[in-house]
Formats: C-alpha cells, structure tokens, sequence
C-alpha cells in the first residue's frame, strides 16, 4: 500500500459540475486499470480509498450528454495523469468496475457521508473485496475508518473464482478460526501468521456442446490479495475412460500413462505429472519445501515439486524471485525516484538487499564514499579535523569546549578561541561610560584597544571576523573583531538594544487621577438626581395641601360632638301624650 503524503493530497486538482452525481466510477477505473502510471506494486495487498458526499454516474448517463461510446476499461492518463476520455466515452458500467478490480485485486473502501451510505452499501455488495462506511461531515474520523476498514479486510480471506455459472460447481470447505469444517468460501477473525486451509471441490454440471470449451482455466484466489492459483481442467466429455489410454504420454514426462486426462504415474513414479521418482521418499514430503516447521511451502512465492520450489515467474521480466525456498528476490530493494539501489551505476538488489558497487555505500547505494566534498579548497583534512565525512557531507564532533560548524566544520563559536568575555568591559568603559571597572581601571586594562562605532555591524567570517554579543544592565551589546588581521581593534555598534524605560509614577498617578474624576463625577450625577426627585416630590405635597381645603359638611371626616338614642317605651308615651295634646288644641 503507497503512502500518500499531505503535499500529494493539497496538490490534487479538483474539478466540478452542475448535476448531483459525480464521475467517481471513472476515477475508480482509472484508478485501477492505470497501474504503471499510478504505481501499484505487485505481490501487496493494495487498498483504493473513495470518500465523497455525493452520488455517481454509471453506464448509459453519458448519453445525457451525447456521449454513446461505451467505456473501453482502459487507461487514459496523459503525462500530467488527468483522464483524457472523459468526453469521448460514457461512464463505466458497475459491473466492468468489480471486472476490473476483480483482475487487479484491489480493496475499495467507500467513506461517504450519512445521506449516501445506503447507495454505496448497495454499490459495495455488487464489488468484490468491497466495503463501506460513514464518513463524518468535517472528515475528522477518515483515519480512525481507514484504519478499521483495513483492520477487517486484513483479518479476513474470501475465495473467489472464474467459473462460468450452470457449468461447474465450485464448493469450499475450511475449518477457519472454528476448527469445524464446513462448507464456506471465507474466513473471518484471523490473526497474524495464522494459517487457514481451503479445499475446492468442483463438479461438473453439464457438458459443453462445443467440444473447443471442454479445457476450461480455473482461477481460484483470493479478494484483494495478488495471488492466485491455476486449474487447467479437461472435462471428461466423451472420452473412452475404460479404455487403455496413451501410454509414455509427453503429458506424463513420458514415463506414465495419461488416461482420461490425468496421468497413471503406477508405482515408479509420483506427481501430476509423473515428474518425481518415487525412489526420493522426501521429495513427497511437503516440509521439504519449508525452511522451518512454522513456514508456509516455499514462502508462499513457488510451488512444491518433487521436493524442491519452484518459484513463481513475474509478469515484468527483469524481476525474478529465486532461492532454495523462494525466499530472495531482486524487487525489493530501497529506491530512489523509483529506481532500485539509485540504479545499475551504483549498486544492484540482491535477495532484498543492495548490493554497491565500489565508489558506493548506503541502504540504497546512494552515498558516495569519496571525501573530496568534504574537503575545504585548498586543505586536504577532511571536514578540518573536527568531524567525520558521510554521505559526502561532514558531520561536526561536539567537544568539551564546544560544537563545531560549518560546511566543513571549520567554525566553533564556543570554542576558547573567542575572546568576547575579555572585551565586554572594555567596551563598557571606554564607548559607553558604564560596566564594573572605575575610569583608573579602564585606563590600565583597556589603553592598548582600538573602538570604532559603527551604525550596523557586517562581520565577514571567511576573513575572520567574529561576533560578540553580551548583555548588561537589561541592554545588549554587540561588537566585532578580527582573530587574524588584529584583535585590539574593535568594531562597536553604537547603539545598544535596550527595552524602554515604562513611565510607571506617571501612569499610576494618572490612573488614580482618572479613578478620583470618575468618582467625584458620580457623587455630582447622584446628588444632581436625587435633588430633582426631592423637588417634584414636594411640589406634589404642596398641590395635595392645597386641594384638602373644604367645608365641615363636606369632610367625610368630620362628626358631631353629641350622639342622640330614642327610647322605644318612651317613644309611645309620648306619643299618648301628644294626642291628648293635639285633642285640646283641637
């Protein structure tokens, strides 16, 4: 699997259209057909990525669009690796998809959003070695998924195979991590290095009309892993089996009898094809062909032949795995801008390793081991006697007195050699007035120095000019001289660096200052508020005052001083008598 970096993934260009589907088929396609182009190494397990928020356009779209070509499957990536056919062809069908990456084996993992998981759910089923997974709306989980979709496919092995249907019968039977045999074609839950068996059983279910298809060519492999195993089957349609057949048969290394399509080896020999002797007890042994107990049969890179591997041949020619048990090969060396060991000049791959060529060293033979580059002009020590040449470059020792630098590690700024600390006083004294020496002491230590003020300091260090700087008082000064010209003259810069002085009394006090003024604005604000309230609440008493003036007969609060009762029993006297008086006046 290639290792994509950030800069790869920032400089993809993206392009974009007006409708919802995407042409995300074609990119896989290309993707997967383009494998020069693209890089995908053999005999590796190769996972292709798809993460998008959108839907995708298939076979018959294009015709939307004018485009009645259909998709030819094959590459068409021009030098700067952009698609060239995609307004000359429609898009590729799903099926011609899961063709394709059944025939390169290659993992597709689909990271889309939430709104587009059921649709490639459903594309992932129709893929072989497919799977999909939510991808989250700011991306920020696609290492976590890439990981665990990895996880899954890595601890799982599916068989699949080219049978044409209604032909054969293909059934697989494996124990997996169960240890119970049944019939299955995958396997799941498996962990590193553990070895998982399958076997095939294959009936054949009717006979071809065509005499011409009775050789069939079985492939069985398995999902996403670039490997597979190859069965010539002849099927037995019309041939005389009872008979005798043909003996000494080529077929057979001429030593067997091939009846029926197979070959009756007898007892002499062994083999499919009759090829071992049957005197060599070892060479049925399957260890034979395992460097250990523990090692798959010729590292799973050959076949098992009479005791011996045979190693499988590469579709590139120039690549070869070789070895007693297939264990080398000349593929998988370090390389540099895709060429192994920096190329033929330089170094060669033997069995995994590079192997240099003299004038060369490194993991991938792309170190010189000549020292001329590490040799000042004109010197013939290497790196100046303070490191060591590697690579063509020196690497600088660090010593007790100080590190050492430079492209030929000629320049040690820590080095005893560099006399600031004797200067730093003297030029305190003498250019600015200041430092720890009286004006008697700068006169006896420093009379024989020479300053020059400068507005900036340039100091050339080929010529020997070395830079002091040092710090006093919270300021930093900086000066220069020449080790080799003369050290009593020093080149001063004027101006120290110095922090500014902060106006702290002055800040403070303006700082109180504002507190007081704020203060005292707020007394007058209150004061100012609460006099107007005082007012309007007074002139409302006055005017209340005012219209409380009315007579006693109409103060709701006045009563009379005295109180009058009625008798009943005096009432009715009195009102005999008043009869008897009205009766006289009568």
């Amino acid at each position: 699997m290639h290792l994509i970096s950030q800069d790869n993934v920032k400089s993809a260009k993206i392009s974009s259209n007006l409708d919802g589907p995407e042409g995300s088929l074609d990119a896989l396609l290309q993707a997967v057909v383009c494998r020069d182009e693209i890089g995908w190494r053999t005999q590796a397990r190769r996972l292709l990525l798809l993460s998008t928020d959108g839907g995708f356009h298939y076979a018959g779209d294009g015709k939307l669009a004018g485009l009645i070509v259909p998709n030819d499957g094959e590459c068409h990536l021009n030098s700067r690796n952009l698609y060239t056919h995609s307004t000359l062809q429609d898009y590729p069908s799903i099926s011609q998809v899961n063709q394709k990456v059944q025939d390169n084996q290659i993992n597709v993992i689909f990271a889309v959003t939430e709104n587009q998981l059921a649709v490639y759910e459903g594309l992932a089923r129709l893929i072989d070695g497919a799977s999909a997974a939510m991808l989250s709306n700011d991306s920020s989980n696609i290492v976590s998924l890439v990981y665990e979709q990895y996880n899954k496919i890595s601890s799982s092995i599916e068989m699949k195979d080219n049978h044409i249907e209604g032909l054969l019968d293909i059934k697989y039977f494996s124990a997996c991590k169960d240890n119970v045999r049944k019939q299955r074609n995958k396997c799941d839950e498996l962990k590193q290095n553990q070895m998982v068996q399958f076997e095939v059983e294959i009936t054949l279910l009717r006979c071809p009309a065509n005499p011409q298809e009775w050789s069939q060519v079985l492939k069985i492999s398995p999902v996403g892993i670039d490997e597979s195993l190859t069965v010539n089957l002849e099927l037995l349609c019309g041939c005389p089996c009872e008979g005798t057949g043909q003996k000494n048969a080529a077929e057979c290394s001429g030593v067997g009898t091939l009846q029926c399509g197979v070959c009756n080896c007898g007892t002499s020999f062994k083999g499919e094809k009759c090829e071992c002797s049957a005197k060599d007890v070892d060479s049925m042994d399957p260890n034979a062909c395992r460097p250990t107990n523990t090692s798959s049969v010729c590292n799973e890179r050959g076949l098992c032949k009479c005791g011996m591997c045979e190693c499988y041949k590469r579709e590139n020619p120039e690549e070869q795995v070789t070895g007693k048990y297939c264990e080398c090969d000349n593929f998988s060396c370090e390389r540099i801008d895709g060429v192994y060991c920096s190329g033929l000049k330089q170094g060669r791959c033997v069995c995994g390793q590079c192997e240099c060529n003299p004038g060369w060293t490194g993991p991938s033979c792309g170190c010189s081991t000549s020292e001329d580059t590490c040799k000042p002009e004109g010197g013939d020590e290497v790196c100046s006697g303070h490191g060591t040449c590697e690579c063509g470059a020196c690497k600088c020792k660090k010593t007790q007195d100080g590190r050492f630098s430079g492209r030929y590690c000629e320049k040690c700024v820590t080095c005893p050699g560099l006399r600031c600390n004797e200067y730093e006083s003297c030029v305190l004294c003498r250019q600015f007035k200041t430092g720890p020496w009286s004006e008697a002491e700068c006169s006896a230590n420093c009379s024989s120095l020479s300053l020059q003020s400068v507005g900036s300091l340039e100091p050339n260090e080929e010529a020997g000019d070395k830079r002091c700087t040092f710090s006093h008082n919270q300021c930093r000064y900086e000066f220069m001289y020449n080790e080799y010209a003369n050290s009593e003259k020093l080149i001063v810069l004027e101006k120290p660096d110095c922090p500014a002085v902060p106006l702290t009394l002055g800040f403070v006090l303006i700082v109180v200052g504002a507190v007081v003024l704020l203060g005292l604005a707020a007394l007058l604000v209150w004061k100012l508020v609460t006099s107007v309230c005082d007012r309007r609440e007074y002139a409302r008493f006055e005017q209340e005052r005012a219209n409380a003036k009315f007579d006693e007969s109409d103060n709701p609060l006045y009563k009379e001083p005295t109180s009058t009762f009625q008798n009943p029993t005096f009432a009715d006297k009195m009102a005999g008598e008043g009869a008897t008086a009205s009766q006289l006046r009568g």
